[in-house]
C-alpha cells in the first residue's frame, strides 16, 4: 500500500504524555524559565516549531551547553553548532544572526537563536511557506540537513532521533515537550536504509549489532589476532550523539574511529570497524593495535546519558569480546580511554559506574529478570473487538498470527491483561511485524499507577524483535496493562501482536 504521507513517532524508551497532544505553546509552569523562554523567542522569531527545536537540542546534548567546550566533531553549545571541514553551521549561524562565533559557542540563548536561524534558512531552501512551516513534520529534511550526515542512512538516523523525541516527549532543565503525533515527511530519505530496523545489515563480528562501515581513511586494515593479539577493551564516551558519531566516523576528515558505538536510550549498537582491523580510538598506536574500542553516546560531564539499557547492552558486547579474545573481565583488561598511556582524554569520566558495568560484564546481564510474562494476541489475556482482523501475512509475527485494524478516531483498543505480582517498576516491550503499509504512529497505552501513558510507535520499521517502550510503575493485581489503540491519525494498519512485561 502506498502512503500519501510518511509519519514517525516513538521507537523506544519511556513516554511522558498520557493524552494525544499536538505541537503548541509550552506549559504555563515553564514561564519564567530562561531556557524555555529562549526556545520560545527563537521559535517565534524564525517561525520554527518550538517543540521541534527543543527536541533537536535534546537529541544533540540533553540541553547542556558544556560551557562552550566542543564535541568530538567540534560542535558547540546545547544546539551543537558545528565548525569542522564538512559542517559549518556555527559560521552560518553567525552570518544569519550577526552574533559573534564566541558568543554563539557559550551563550545558551544565542546558540538556540543561531540554530533556529540555520533551520529556517534550510526550510526556505526547501520552499516551506508560512503554512508548511507550522507543521513540524514538514521540517524533516531541514533537520536531516542540520546534521550534515555523511550518508542518507545516517541522515535518516539523525532526523529520526529528533522526531522520536516528539513521539516520546521529554523534560530537561525545566523545559518540557509533551508526547505527540507528528507527520514526518521523509521524502527521498524514506528510501534510505533504516538503521533502527531489524532489517539493517547485521554486524559481521557481533550479530546483535548493525553494521555501518567507517571511512577507510579512519582506520587501518589488519589481520588481528594474527598480526596482533587483542588483550584490551577500551571504554569511550562519544562527546556527541549516536547518529552524529556514526556520521563522523564515516567522514574521511575525522581521522578517528572506534569498533563499536552504543546508543544511550536503548543500548542499540552499531559496529563500524571489523574486530580484525585497527581502529584509531586510543591515541596510542600500541594500544590501537592491541585493543577494541567501544564508544558510548553521551558526554563525560552529564550522567543522564549513562542509562541502564546502555550499560547492559555494552556489557553484553564486552563479555562477548572478552570471551572471544581471552581478555580479562576486570579493570586490567577493560580500561577507560583516560587510562591509555599518554591519553589526553578523560572519558569515560567520573559518572561512569565501573562497579555496575563490570558486574554486568561478569554475568549481571545474563541473570533472568525476577519476574516476566509474555502475552501473545492468541492468548486468553488478549481482548479485542471484531473490528480487529487476524493475519499471518508477515513472517516477522510472534506466534502463529497477529491482529490488525484500520485507524479511526474512536475508542476501540486491543488490551493485554496480566497479573502483576507486586507494585513497582516494570519494563514493557512490544513485538510487531513491520511493513511499509503498517501504522506510522501506533499508540501503545500503558495503564500505570499514576494514570495512562501513551507511547507512539512507528510500525513501518523495526519489527520482528522485542522493542522496549520504557519502564513504568504498575499496580499489583490482575488488570489490563497495555493496549494498542486505533485512535490515531497515523496512516496504515494498526498492529497488535505481543507484549512482554519484566521486573528486574
Amino acid at each position: 500500500m502506498t502512503l500519501a504521507r510518511t509519519r514517525l513517532a516513538a521507537l523506544v524508551a519511556a513516554a511522558l504524555g498520557s493524552l494525544l497532544v499536538f505541537a503548541g505553546q509550552p506549559a504555563l509552569a515553564e514561564r519564567g524559565n530562561p531556557l524555555s523562554d529562549a526556545f520560545d523567542k527563537a521559535a517565534a522569531e524564525h517561525e520554527v516549531p518550538r517543540d521541534l527545536l527543543v527536541a533537536l537540542g535534546y537529541a544533540e546534548t540533553h540541553l547542556d551547553g558544556h560551557g562552550g567546550e566542543p564535541s568530538a566533531s567540534r560542535g558547540y553549545g546545547l544546539m551543537h553548532l558545528v565548525d569542522n571541514p564538512t559542517n559549518q553551521t556555527l559560521q552560518e549561524a553567525a552570518k544569519l544572526t550577526g552574533q559573534s562565533v564566541a558568543t554563539l559557542k557559550k551563550d545558551d540563548a544565542a546558540n538556540i537563536l543561531g540554530a533556529a536561524a540555520v533551520l529556517r534558512s534550510y526550510a526556505d531552501k526547501l520552499g516551506l511557506d508560512e503554512t508548511a512551516r507550522k507543521d513540524p513534520g514538514g521540517w524533516y529534511k531541514a533537520i536531516a540537513e542540520y546534521g550534515h550526515a555523511s550518508s542518507p542512512e545516517t541522515a535518516r538516523l539523525y532526523a529520526d532521533a529528533v522526531y522520536e523525541l516528539l513521539g516520546l516527549g521529554l523534560e530537561a532543565r525545566g523545559v518540557t515537550v509533551q508526547a505527540q503525533e507528528v507527520t514526518a515527511q521523509r521524502g527521498e530519505l524514506a528510501k534510505a536504509r533504516d538503521l533502527n530496523a531489524q532489517a539493517a545489515v547485521a554486524s559481521p563480528d557481533y550479530p546483535p549489532a548493525a553494521w555501518v562501515a567507517a571511512s577507510s581513511s579512519n582506520y587501518r586494515v589488519s589481520s588481528r589476532e594474527t598480526s596482533y593479539n587483542i588483550d584490551r577493551i577500551v571504554i569511550h564516551v562519544t562527546q556527541g550523539s549516536y547518529a552524529g558519531t556514526i556520521s563522523w566516523f564515516q567522514n574521511p576528515s575525522a581521522q578517528v574511529s572506534a569498533h563499536y558505538v552504543v546508543k544511550s536510550s536503548n543500548g542499540a549498537i552499531t559496529q563500524m570497524v571489523r574486530d580484525k582491523d585497527v581502529a584509531w580510538h586510543a591515541g596510542n598506536s600500541s594500544y590501537n593495535n592491541r585493543s577494541i574500542g567501544i564508544e558510548h553516546e553521551g558526554w563525560v560531564s552529564d550522567a543522564s546519558w549513562f542509562t541502564d539499557a546502555m550499560y547492559r547492552s555494552s556489557a553484553a558486547l564486552t563479555r562477548h569480546l572478552a570471551d572471544k579474545y581471552g581478555v580479562p573481565k576486570n579493570r586490567t583488561g577493560i580500561i577507560g580511554h583516560n587510562e591509555v598511556p599518554g591519553a589526553t582524554h578523560t572519558d569515560p569520566g567520573p559518572h561512569w559506574n565501573w562497579t555496575t558495568y563490570l558486574n554486568y560484564v561478569n554475568g549481571g546481564t545474563t541473570d533472568p529478570p525476577s519476574w516476566t510474562t509474555t502475552i501473545d494476541n492468541a492468548s486468553a489475556q488478549f481482548t479485542a473487538s471484531t473490528n480487529w482482523g487476524t493475519s499471518t501475512y508477515s513472517s516477522q509475527r510472534h506466534g502463529t498470527d497477529y491482529r490488525f485494524a484500520n485507524p479511526v478516531s474512536a475508542s476501540d483498543a486491543a488490551w493485554y491483561s496480566a497479573t502483576i505480582p507486586s507494585a513497582g517498576a516494570y519494563k514493557i516491550e512490544v513485538w510487531y511485524p513491520s511493513d511499509p503499509g503498517y501504522n506510522s504512529s501506533a499508540p501503545y497505552i500503558v495503564a500505570t499507577s499514576g494514570g495512562n501513558q501513551t507511547v507512539y510507535v512507528d510500525q513501518r520499521s523495526g519489527g520482528g524483535a522485542w522493542r522496549s517502550i520504557g519502564t513504568f510503575q504498575l499496580n499489583a493485581g490482575t488488570q489490563n496493562v497495555v493496549a494498542v489503540s486505533r485512535w490515531t491519525a497515523g496512516t496504515g494498519y494498526v498492529i497488535a501482536d505481543a507484549i512482554r512485561i519484566s521486573r528486574p
